[in-house]
């Protein structure tokens, strides 16, 4: 892919409001002053606060069932809104799969359709909880929809980029459940030039609003730990990853910069059995 075209992924018309709330959020935060939205805890510490923080012990605290998976447990915060990027496939950027028979689906390595590629990679399965931030996390948003898309091993987005511009694959919307869950299953995506490993997301109030591509509660990204991403990318398949990864850190990346203890995803897993990636999202 043209590093060109990730320049784009900055979303500056987007990001700069966007920015600035947070920090703000921030600063307010640092001299005292009650949140938005809040509920306390005893113990401050997240599941993946940090780069590398999914090792076995941190994934597996992170990964607990319920709306503390992956979730920061000293507040209660609506997600960070970011871009969606140039290759949302939402309608927003030309492209709509959104509203294409066979995008309601867990299962989103294949395209679907009159498309019949497949994504190769490390298997990953990644289940999201979306959560109603106004009533502290506890209560689940049953019904609500999550859309998701995320590169391919290669660092392509299907729809947009060269070679792949007929293909749909990583790329799926579901409904929540009484949980307020929803898991797709997909391949650990590439590191690609300028930005963290990442996976896009967007959440609907219902499923009809996502199929028809309007109402968006939240548009965020999920981080993935780096010591799981090295693991991955020593794996056959992902060696240009490596290089990509060496050049970028967290703190530098232009989406995660500000921070990211809310969207990094508890994983845990092998590359020879597959990984999962498991987040709670407050909306």
């Amino acid at each position: 892919m043209s590093e060109e075209l990730h320049d784009h992924d900055r979303g500056l018309s987007f990001d700069l409001p966007t920015l600035h709330r947070r920090k703000m959020i921030r600063l307010l935060a640092g001299v005292s002053l009650v949140p938005v939205v809040g509920c306390s805890s005893d113990d401050p510490d997240t599941a993946g606060s940090s780069p590398g923080s999914a090792s076995s012990s941190g994934a597996s605290s992170g990964a607990s069932s319920g709306a503390s998976s992956g979730a920061s447990e000293a507040s209660c915060e609506t997600i960070p809104g970011e871009t969606a990027g140039p290759f949302p496939g939402d309608g927003s950027n030309g492209v709509n799969v959104l509203k294409e028979s066979g995008v309601v689906r867990s299962d989103i390595t294949s395209s679907f359709g009159s498309a019949s590629g497949k994504a190769e990679g490390v298997p990953l399965t990644i289940s999201l909880t979306v959560v109603d931030a106004a009533s502290g996390c506890d209560t689940p948003k049953e019904g609500a929809a999550v859309y998701i898309w995320h590169c391919d091993r290669e660092g392509n987005y299907s729809l947009y980029s060269e070679g792949v511009t007929e293909e749909n694959y990583l790329r799926g919307v579901q409904e929540t459940d009484a949980e307020g869950q929803v898991t797709f299953t997909s391949i650990f995506p590439a590191c690609y030039t300028g930005r963290w490993p990442h996976i896009h997301f967007e959440v609907y109030g219902s499923l009809d609003d996502a199929t028809n591509a309007t109402s968006i509660t939240a548009t965020s990204q999920l981080a993935l730990p780096k010591e799981v991403c090295d693991t991955v990318y020593a794996s056959d398949g992902y060696e240009e990853s490596v290089q990509e990864l060496s050049r970028l850190s967290l703190e530098g990346d232009m989406i995660f910069s500000d921070g990211y203890d809310q969207q990094m995803a508890a994983v845990e897993g092998s590359v020879e059995k597959g990984y999962t990636a498991t987040l709670t999202v407050p909306v």
